[in-house]
């Protein structure tokens, strides 16, 4: 028997044991006794259950401000702030109001809401939550790093930490100390929206670039000037929808979860990983923030997690009115809860709060549960020094805030990311005095070289960059000399006198939901200009500038040149620059498996059987569809 057999009935045998477990043994291992400080022992003895309530909820900044009508400027509103935070004690808060604001706003907010905390029984501080997923994306005038996958591409974990300890350090200078990432999924579905947030599709290099990432957030200490607590995301097998749909359901074997998907959270939680937000849809069939079994046996049992556990946006709540689990609200409440979520986002009103006071003093959430949630949360406020020192914005981490020290380094990461994936007749790098013509989606906006999470949420909305980001137009005419550099504005080229075209496609910033695509192929006005771009008899070289792959089958053999940028961040418009002119090595290597056909997608580690087909009766060809090597690397991956 090999060794994948023996995995596989040692898998085997692991479930039926699970199966056989009764129920009373399940509530054992979901109730065992958690080791505090004196200091959060006293505040849990001494707690009402309303207040330990209220330190489950995790509200949205907007419930708290109003809005400007004319300037549009948001002020904290202090009859919201009394309810939400004195009333109802509510015990966190994330996000922002809309885009990114100055460090100096952040702390101010901060500030405030810590004042209000402070008018509670017994005084505990706020802990706010924050998406810094490759910088301090609702920071403005930080320095964005690439995203994950295109991190992946250098192989160089280091990449991985520098670019945390950058974000660590701008998120608490902004008065937060917790950061919602990395994103540990497994890439294996390219429709996903949020392929471009993970490091690719392969366990081991996520892993090793995941457990960097952490170090970088919190290696210096949580309750250090330049730490902030990690969440690792999002537990467990969100990135593997049937539909491809974001939040949509996964069908995964027992196996394929834990061989593939689990490895990643497994290095994290022996990472130290301070917290981790759970997958906002089912697998299988079972919601997972009501998976008793994932949230419960696995994580904390098998995996020995010891931290918080947060729900992602409303997903108690949609256990209810979208999963259907659940009659109501409140039993969703109960659900998620007994199932092992500490803290829900809700992230609206504080109907959560009043449901687990309900529940409580119902004795359908047992007191011993809400005191093991309630621990857990205060033990990160206790570790990230919240409650000693009030949680208010730091001198020492204030001084931190330099974005112009990170310069450097996003603009290397970005350098080591570049992916040559073919470079035919050698007509790269491009030679001093070429005539270049520029053109598509890419060529001249900064929200497309950014991505997702860049100074507001889908990060689209390009004037909103800090004026120091450059475009590859401009980047690429300092390389080559304004005069060597034409840019076609159009979606179409009908002539030139340049010596190459150059066609940045791909796409635009996009996050989560709105990100969701029914096919891989580029949009039909870029495959046009790609094609016109052809018929001009000039070589052309393409710049693939994307958060997952875009197919690119029937463009690809007329390309002379083809270069991958992902979304390479505040850096990439230089190194593309660099690289098309011969200033960087183009070192990258491919993070996940580029399909050929949208019908056809196998990661790099597929058997034998997938690509061996019987095309004539008795006669079997390796057939490949896509993962051979077809001209050049784009089709196959190894580590």
């Amino acid at each position: 028997m090999n060794s994948r057999m023996l995995l596989k009935s040692a898998f085997a045998l692991s479930i039926l044991a699970m199966a056989s477990c009764s129920p009373k043994e399940e509530v054992a291992a979901s109730s065992s006794s958690e080791e505090y400080p004196e200091e959060v022992k006293k505040l849990l003895a001494e707690m009402s259950v309303e207040e330990k309530a209220g330190q489950l909820t995790i509200l949205n900044l907007t419930v708290l401000v109003k809005t400007d009508t004319v300037t549009g400027a948001i002020t904290l509103d202090t009859a919201k702030l009394s309810d939400i935070l004195v009333k109802h004690k509510v015990g966190s808060i994330l996000n922002t109001h809309s885009n990114a604001l100055t460090d100096s706003v952040w702390r101010g907010i901060i500030t405030d809401l810590q004042a209000y905390a402070a008018k509670t029984p017994h005084k505990i501080p706020i802990l706010y939550g924050i998406d810094g997923i490759h910088g301090a994306t609702y920071t403005a005038n930080t320095v964005l790093f690439p995203h994950s996958l295109a991190l992946a591409a250098s192989r160089n974990p280091e990449l991985a930490k520098i670019g945390a300890k950058a974000t660590a350090a701008d998120v608490r200078a902004s008065g937060i100390r917790w950061n919602y990432a990395p994103v540990l999924e497994v890439a294996r579905q390219p429709l996903w929206a949020r392929f471009g947030e993970t490091y690719g599709e392969d366990p081991y290099l996520i892993s090793q670039m995941g457990v960097s990432a952490i170090k970088g957030y919190e290696e210096d200490g949580y309750d250090k000037p330049t730490g902030v607590a990690s969440c690792m995301k999002h537990y467990l097998g969100y990135s593997a929808p049937v539909s491809g749909k974001d939040r949509s359901p996964a069908l995964v074997p027992e196996i394929t979860l834990r061989e593939y998907y689990l490895p990643p959270f497994a290095a994290a939680v022996k990472a130290g990983s301070a917290s981790i937000m759970i997958n906002s849809a089912d697998i299988n069939g079972v919601p997972v923030h009501g998976s008793h079994y994932l949230l419960t046996d696995v994580l904390r049992g098998e995996l020995g997690f010891k931290g918080l556990v947060v729900s992602d946006w409303q997903d108690v709540m949609r256990l209810y009115d979208r999963h259907h689990v659940a009659k109501d609200y409140r039993e969703a409440t109960k659900m998620g809860i007994n199932a092992g979520v500490d803290m829900s986002m809700v992230p609206y009103d504080t109907k959560f709060t009043d449901h687990v006071i309900d529940l409580v003093n119902a004795k359908e959430i047992s007191m011993e549960r809400l005191d093991q949630a309630c621990g857990r949360v205060l033990m990160l406020k206790y570790k990230l020094g919240i409650l000693k020192d009030g949680g208010l914005p730091e001198k020492a981490a204030i001084a931190n805030f330099n974005p112009e020290k990170n310069k450097t380094n996003a603009i290397e990461a970005a350098r080591q990311v570049m992916t040559l994936l073919k470079n035919q007749d050698n007509i790269l790098p491009l030679k001093k005095g070429t005539k270049v013509l520029l053109a598509g989606p890419g060529a001249e906006k900064v929200s497309m070289l950014n991505g997702c999470w860049s100074f507001s949420w889908q990060g689209k909305e390009n004037s909103i960059y800090p004026s120091y980001y450059t475009t590859v137009a401009t980047e690429l005419k300092a390389m080559a000399g304004e005069g060597n550099v034409t840019v076609e504005k159009s979606n179409k080229i009908a002539r030139t006198n340049a010596d190459v075209i150059v066609l940045c496609i791909g796409e635009d910033a996009y996050a989560e939901t709105p990100g969701s695509i029914r096919e891989l192929d580029l949009d039909v006005d870029q495959q046009e200009l790609v094609k016109s771009a052809y018929a001009t008899g000039k070589p052309v070289v393409l710049v693939l500038i994307e958060g997952r792959p875009r197919l690119i089958r029937n463009l690809e053999p007329q390309a002379k040149g083809i270069l991958m940028a992902y979304w390479p961040g505040y850096g990439g418009s230089k190194a593309i620059a660099e690289t098309l002119f011969g200033l960087n090595n183009p070192s990258g290597k491919l993070p996940f498996t580029y399909p050929k056909y949208s019908g056809y997608q196998v990661a790099y580690d597929y058997k034998f059987a997938d690509v061996n087909e019987e095309l004539a009766i008795g006669g079997f060809t390796n057939t490949g569809y896509g993962i051979e090597l077809h001209h050049f690397c784009l089709f196959s991956f190894r580590m």
